[in-house]
């Protein structure tokens, strides 16, 4: 398993999605989804280009950020946790996973005892899978308006976890959904809010994605391969 090979071959698809829908590659943005994944793997990925890494775990990604270079944009990707917010905050470039506004009011709290701004994703259960976590369709537009009353929180897009599916194409129709709620959200002219990023399409189906409208596509077992690995 070549991690250079298989970033080559992921970096030539997203080229070709862009192309295929007329935008420019530099408007999609690779994240290396690390989690569970050990040190030497990403100091590999980052040694091919890779600076910005998704964690799904807390306390993965505060060890990680703490021994790999400091010009990586750490991504929060999974479930967070109010009370594990504090840990993070300072060290996250972005995080993509705020499914409620008392999770955004705690990620406030924190932000101003450490003074910084927090860049975050509102996610949206497109879907409406149960097991999955996120905003209903319904529900987002209301609750970025209440989150960008939030002054250390940036709204900067949303996010949504498609569900798996062998076929990429059942997924477009979410794909489209959450591209036309971002739409009518900027239409909105909402204060405090800046709708540049839509994070969508993982390994099986980033390619549909772009093609809707993703910003940034999360691509773990692509570059890094099935195997779970225990992390160092």
């Amino acid at each position: 398993m070549d991690i250079k090979e298989n970033l080559d071959i992921i970096r030539k698809n997203i080229e070709d999605a862009c192309a295929a829908c007329g935008k420019e590659t530099g408007g999609v943005k690779l994240i290396a989804v690390s989690k569970t994944k050990p040190v030497p793997m990403l100091e590999e990925a980052y040694a091919c280009g890779c600076r910005d890494f998704g964690e799904n775990k807390v306390q993965e990604l505060v060890d990680k950020y703490e021994v790999m270079p400091k010009d990586i944009r750490w991504h929060m990707i999974g479930h967070l946790q109010r009370n594990k917010v504090k840990y993070i905050v300072d060290k996250v470039f972005m995080i993509h996973s705020v499914d409620s506004l008392r999770l955004a009011q705690e990620i406030e709290k924190e932000a101003a005892k450490k003074d910084v701004n927090v860049n975050i994703l509102v996610e949206v259960n497109v879907a409406g899978e149960e097991s999955k976590f996120g905003a209903t369709s319904e529900e987002a537009a209301t609750l970025v308006e209440e989150i960008a009353k939030l002054p250390h929180i940036s709204v900067r897009g949303l996010m949504t976890i498609a569900p798996y599916v062998e076929d990429s194409e059942e997924n477009r129709r979410y794909f489209a959904k959450l591209k036309q709620i971002y739409v009518d959200i900027i239409h909105k002219n909402i204060d405090n809010v800046f709708m540049e990023e839509l994070s969508m399409g993982m390994t099986g189906d980033y390619e549909v994605a772009i093609t809707e409208g993703a910003t940034y596509v999360r691509v773990g077992t692509g570059i890094f391969g099935e195997r779970e690995y225990a992390v160092i």
